[in-house]
């Protein structure tokens, strides 16, 4: 079957592979990715981790490919190739000249399959991902969002680190890696992107050559763990050694699929600064969060954030304390800037700025095949390719009424999770007496 998009060709092979074909020819170069519908969202309790350790272990080798070696055969050409874990997904790439894709095809091919999973290899990788999870708990940001999420979400596996938690990280088998490859990684629950310098039938055939004979795996499970409502807010205090102090609001936010993501990612625009799917670059110096807690001496910085997901997860707040100041005065003008846009204090001249600069970080974080090649790929995976699209169609026909709506609906302290950094000198260390 297949149906069409702007600029955007949608296949599905016989096996279930989704394929997303995109020609750009303003250079001839070509990114590819492999995005597989798992992420820690699919993870239980003991396991918690796991699809990050998987992702690690796909650059372990094949037969045909042996460990270290793609990286050679990558660079000799001029490409780049790497992978991501999140909440949602696994991803790997390759961009590569246009002129060698074929090599970038060959070895996702291969790594759906044949991934060694040896057994002296996972115990190494064993040491190098807790190394990864220890070097982020030098964060105190780490333990406070940590700690945030986790009271957030009490049922849904959003509760669940994407590095996963120390304890699963120390026993997690390669049998269990083995299985969870084998339950995932699969044609029918995968979505394949081509963005660049190709013609589309051309590549439609290279992409039915090496992955169209690949069965289909079961049908994954599903996650049917839905978080119930809340009902009042929930707050957590962390202490330890630290330099600053942090707080960290989460609202509970929709799901992206829902109309009201939309009207929310405009409060979090007039909030705390300009967001908008690939974009990064533009300061949030006119935010009123910017204005009310920086300008004012009471923080040192403040960002927001309202992540695209599957599932309904966080519209989130992060404020680091400036020196001398203490969090319950930087609590307290947050709130109030909060509890003003929850009132609908808002103008069609602020809204506007706001799509403006939404306009302007999208086209910024979206002008390279890769960026393009990832965000169809990302939201194919949260309903369709057309979410990316029409972004900023989406983003225009929100009015202002809509747009004080979902800040009265969602801005509300019963539905929020609130914590607190609190940086101590000689905090207990585990083992201690208290």
């Amino acid at each position: 079957m297949t149906d069409k998009g702007p600029q955007v060709s949608r296949y599905v092979l016989d096996n279930g592979l989704i394929v997303l074909l995109k020609e750009v020819h303003t250079a001839p170069v070509i990114s590819w990715w492999l995005l597989y519908r798992v992420g820690s969202r699919n993870e239980t309790t003991g396991k918690t981790g796991i699809s990050h350790w998987v992702e690690h272990m796909l650059f372990k080798g094949t037969d045909r490919f042996p460990a270290g070696t793609v990286d050679g055969l990558i660079e000799r050409v001029g490409g780049v190739w790497n992978a991501q874990t999140s909440y949602d997904y696994t991803a790997f790439f390759e961009t590569m000249p246009a002129e060698h894709i074929e090599l970038a095809l060959e070895i996702e091919a291969d790594r759906m399959t044949n991934a060694r999973f040896d057994p002296q290899e996972v115990e190494k990788e064993r040491t190098v991902i807790i190394s990864e999870r220890e070097g982020s708990e030098n964060s105190p940001t780490f333990w406070l969002y940590e700690e945030t999420r986790a009271l957030a979400f009490r049922v849904h596996p959003y509760h669940h680190p994407i590095i996963g938690d120390m304890a699963d990280l120390h026993t997690i088998t390669r049998d269990d890696l083995y299985q969870h490859y084998r339950t995932y990684y699969n044609p029918n629950n995968a979505i394949a992107v081509a963005v660049g310098d190709f013609e589309t039938e051309k590549m439609l055939r290279l992409v039915e050559n090496h992955f169209g004979h690949i069965p289909p795996g079961p049908q994954p499970p599903p996650v049917t763990r839905a978080e119930p409502p809340q009902y009042g807010e929930r707050t957590v205090r962390v202490e330890r050694e630290g330099n600053a102090a942090y707080v960290f609001v989460g609202y509970r936010a929709p799901a992206a699929t829902d109309p009201d993501w939309f009207r929310l990612a405009l409060v979090d625009s007039v909030l705390a600064g300009a967001s908008a799917p690939g974009g990064n670059g533009i300061g949030n110096r006119t935010s009123r969060l910017y204005k009310a807690l920086v300008e004012t001496e009471l923080a040192s910085s403040v960002s927001g954030g309202l992540y695209p997901s599957v599932d309904p997860y966080l519209f989130s707040i992060m404020v680091t304390v400036r020196d001398g100041r203490q969090p319950e005065e930087v609590q307290a003008a947050l709130d109030a800037e909060v509890e003003r846009m929850a009132a609908g204090e808002i103008g069609e001249a602020e809204l506007d700025k706001a799509r403006k600069q939404a306009r302007a970080l999208f086209a910024y974080g979206t002008e390279r095949v890769t960026g393009q090649a990832f965000w169809l790929a990302f939201t194919e995976n949260l309903s369709s390719y057309t979410w990316y699209e029409n972004y900023l169609d989406h983003l225009a026909a929100v009015t202002l009424d809509e747009v004080r709506q979902a800040a009265r609906r969602y801005l509300r302290r019963s539905q929020r999770t609130v914590g607190w950094f609190i940086p101590v000198q000689d905090a207990v260390q585990e083992g201690e007496a208290l």
